[in-house]
């Protein structure tokens, strides 16, 4: 008799059976789905890839159907600087197979991030990847548009902000003005206190502003609030709210500044009867508060000009363009009130009044206007992929006709280059700033049409058009120094100085430090100004750090030798881990032709020179182009001359008779000085 064995199968096992047998490999994976450990096929930004938009999202693609239950913010992960992990928010797309990372704010520019998927990452089988993927990238230092989710990059106000300010939130990106209102911009007091005020979008600065009813209370704690309402112009919500708290000052703020130039000029006479007014400020105004009843001009008898107003793209300049040809031979009063206000929302003091007088007799017509410069210059080669556009104008021009359809740049094929037009405070010269790098390699062709008009209202008498080609690698970038731009000096602990020292160009800061003393015999030349623990040099010691950090985490440099005496140095990035002397005669910085060419030293030690040394500056290069980043202290020698910003962790001290045409920016110690000259770049 024969004997059969039995055996007990379960009924998870054999469905698992089931369905191994009965699979038609529905992955194409080109074998047993069941078995087949997923892979990775495609990521972005690519591995090894430089210049990703610093508001990118970081995305992989599987070769098959993923379990969304282990795709998440354990299973992938991206670091930054120093192993730093980022935040953010990790989803899953079923149709496509793809894992996405959405950063909660926007990435540092320039750094090195690395991304991972690791084994616990399973497919819908319960397969892992077989071993952890990991891949780099470098950003670049643009954000670009429709690229992931919209990011806040910066918020104001700071804490010491005035009563009377207001609130602003800088976007990485273009936004639909219509989400931006009242619903996803809100401010709150003490108890979630809701405060009134309007909301409003500027498209020029990517900037939303909430401006009170009126002052807030003094001494107060307050909370900002951007909600996710808030939408690209592809629909693209922020990832998340945005909250941020500050606590008001305990008095008023100091009102704008008054109008810096008017045209035609106070008192003037023989102005031709189809001017146009123009004002330009010394600060950014809030063009919602520049109107009929804050810009006004008049004839005898207080007579109303009709006109309408119109402001270039930094609300620096408001034109009044009247609505029909000036009275001869009269006189015209320019009224701006005290309704006008500073981007902080606070008024002008008192009204600003001018007037002129038009000409007895209709004008000839006046010479068109003319340009009479550009940069870069016509059939210029190897500019840097980041350089913006400039055109200098023979007299000053009509802000209003000077924009984004009147000065163009183009690329091969007549391809339009994305970027923002802009007029400065003399109105001769226009700027192009691209939205992102330009190509390498490329020529590019730029036009100002005959559409720019000067204040008479007269055009170019014919297009004007120039050619250049970017370089063929990219170059450099200078480091970005924010506010502390705005100063020649700013120390962490002390500022300290013995003897005639002549600060001139920018401020002199100090936050959170203890005193600043010898001031006199020191002097700061008009308009520099002295910071002692206030929120601008709080602010500037903010800025500095994140210059420092920027410069210090920069990859790629070139070796810098430890003693730099006889030796010329060409643009780029070089990097010592130790200390680095100028012990005799000097060191040469040669720029080859190019002004905006950005040379960075990165110091691990300390940098000193010695007595009668000179940095020397050749081919174009400029002080404000340099910057030498030191992680100890640096110290200038007696009588020197020395030429760059110096972003040092410690202490910067200049000793007798040494001479600074740059920036002494000490993050944590303090800056000494001892009869020196120190000049803004």
């Amino acid at each position: 008799m024969r004997r059969y064995r039995t055996r007990t199968i379960s009924f998870t096992s054999f469905l698992l059976l089931v369905v191994t047998i009965g699979c038609s490999d529905p992955d194409n994976t080109g074998g047993n789905p069941t078995l087949t450990a997923p892979t990775v096929t495609s990521v972005t930004p690519l591995s090894g890839s430089s210049g990703a938009c610093i508001n990118t999202i970081v995305t992989a693609t599987f070769s098959k159907a993923m379990n969304p239950a282990f795709i998440n913010s354990t299973t992938f992960t991206v670091t930054g600087p120093n192993s730093t992990a980022v935040p953010g928010q990790v989803s899953y797309n079923v149709a496509s197979k793809t894992a996405t990372f959405t950063p909660s704010g926007i990435l540092a520019p320039n750094s090195r991030y690395n991304a991972v998927i690791s084994t616990q990452a399973r497919d819908l089988y319960g397969n892992a990847l077989a071993t952890p993927l990991v891949w780099s990238f470098t950003t670049g230092v643009t954000a670009c548009s429709g690229v992931g989710a919209p990011a806040v990059v910066s918020m104001t106000p700071a804490n010491g902000a005035c009563p009377n300010t207001v609130a602003t939130a800088v976007f990485s990106e273009a936004m639909s003005a219509s989400t931006i209102d009242n619903s996803t911009f809100t401010l709150t007091g003490p108890g979630t206190t809701p405060v009134n005020g309007q909301v409003s979008y500027d498209p020029t600065s990517n900037t939303a502003i909430f401006t009170p009813a009126s002052a807030l209370a003094p001494s107060t704690t307050y909370t900002s609030t951007i909600t996710t309402g808030a939408a690209d112009l592809l629909g693209q919500n922020l990832a998340s709210d945005v909250v941020w708290t500050f606590t008001t000052g305990p008095t008023l703020c100091q009102p704008p500044l008054p109008p810096s130039s008017v045209s035609p000029a106070n008192e003037s006479t023989g102005i031709c009867s189809n001017t146009v007014i123009a004002v330009t400020f010394p600060q950014a105004m809030l063009p919602a508060s520049i109107n009929s009843a804050s810009f006004k001009l008049a004839g005898p008898g207080v007579t109303p000009v009709a006109g309408t107003i119109t402001h270039d793209q930094a609300n620096k300049i408001f034109v009044f363009s009247p609505a029909a040809t000036l009275a001869l031979n009269t006189t015209f009063t320019g009224t701006i009130t005290t309704e006008a206000e500073d981007m902080s929302g606070h008024a002008l003091a008192s009204n600003f009044v001018w007037a002129f007088t038009t000409s007895p007799m209709a004008c000839a017509a006046p010479p068109p206007p003319a340009v009479i410069s550009v940069t870069p210059p016509d059939e210029t080669a190897g500019v840097c992929l980041d350089s913006g556009l400039t055109a200098t104008f023979n007299e000053a021009m009509n802000p209003a006709t000077i924009g984004a359809t009147t000065f163009t740049v183009a690329g091969p094929g007549v391809t339009p280059v994305v970027g923002v037009v802009s007029l400065d405070g003399t109105g001769r010269v226009a700027s192009f700033t691209p939205a992102a790098n330009l190509a390498l390699n490329t020529t590019y062709t730029a036009t100002i049409t005959t559409g720019a008009e000067d204040l008479s209202g007269n055009g170019l008498e014919s297009n004007f058009v120039w050619s250049f080609v970017t370089a063929t690698q990219a170059c450099q970038l200078p480091v970005p120094l924010g506010s502390a731009a705005n100063f020649d000096a700013v120390a962490g602990s002390t500022v300290t100085n013995t003897g005639p020292t002549t600060i001139a160009g920018g401020d002199l800061g100090l936050s959170p430090g203890s005193a600043v003393t010898g001031f006199p015999p020191g002097t700061l030349v008009s308009p520099a100004v002295m910071h002692v623990t206030d929120p601008t040099a709080a602010q500037g010691e903010l800025d500095l750090t994140i210059a420092y950090n920027y410069a210090a985490n920069l990859l790629g440099a070139a070796v810098l030798p430890g003693e730099l005496s006889g030796l010329t140095f060409t643009p780029g990035l070089y990097n010592n881990a130790s200390t680095v002397m100028l012990s005799a005669g000097n060191v040469t910085l040669d720029g080859q032709g190019n002004a905006n060419a950005v040379f960075i030293f990165q110091i691990g030690s300390t940098l000193t020179t010695s007595g009668s040394t000179q940095v020397v500056l050749a081919g174009g290069a400029q002080a404000k182009n340099v910057f030498w980043e030191v992680s100890s202290s640096a110290t200038l020698g007696t009588n020197s001359i020395f030429k760059g910003n110096i972003i040092a962790l410690q202490s910067v001290t200049l000793n007798t008779g040494a001479s600074l045409q740059g920036r002494a920016l000490a993050r944590n110690g303090a800056v000494t000085f001892d009869s020196n000259t120190v000049t803004a770049p």
